[in-house]
């Protein structure tokens, strides 16, 4: 959130969700945090509200906690995408940009299809910065077409 903060300036706002509080808390006016579960209706009410409007980009970094159950793990990464799929149109602008963590199941390969047909373009991205072996990476989709 705080990077995200210095590539917008003071002019735009940053909206955070987190199941845990930011300890300490970001002491920067553009900089809101919201201890909640993104998944939850009335959270995505108050992220809107704290915005002023939709966004211009949304970023996803969230993970579900892993059990090593991959039938739990995978359901958890399911509700997730679930979670991001309803809010894009509720808090993404027209023409707005979506990154999104992903990890490797086949409840990503559906997210990542129905996400493509709703924006201009998308590619998926490994950075450099992940860990060997592991399976997280990224979807970047840009010229978002709601409806």
């Amino acid at each position: 959130m705080q990077v995200a903060a210095e590539a917008i300036g003071p002019e735009r706002r940053v909206v955070g969700v987190d199941l845990a509080a930011l300890e300490p808390p970001f002491e920067i006016a553009n900089v809101f945090s919201i201890q909640g579960d993104f998944a939850e209706p009335p959270v995505l009410e108050e992220v809107l509200a704290k915005l002023g409007s939709a966004a211009d980009v949304l970023l996803s970094d969230a993970a579900p906690k892993l059990s090593g159950v991959r039938a739990t793990d995978r359901a958890r990464e399911e509700a997730l995408l679930a979670a991001i799929e309803v809010a894009i149109p509720k808090l993404l602008a027209p023409g707005g940009a979506l990154l999104v963590k992903l990890l490797d199941c086949p409840e990503a390969v559906g997210f990542v299809k129905r996400t493509r047909s709703r924006f201009d373009s998308a590619r998926e991205l490994r950075p450099e910065a992940s860990r060997k072996g592991s399976s997280e990476r990224y979807l970047l989709a840009r010229g978002h077409r709601p409806g």
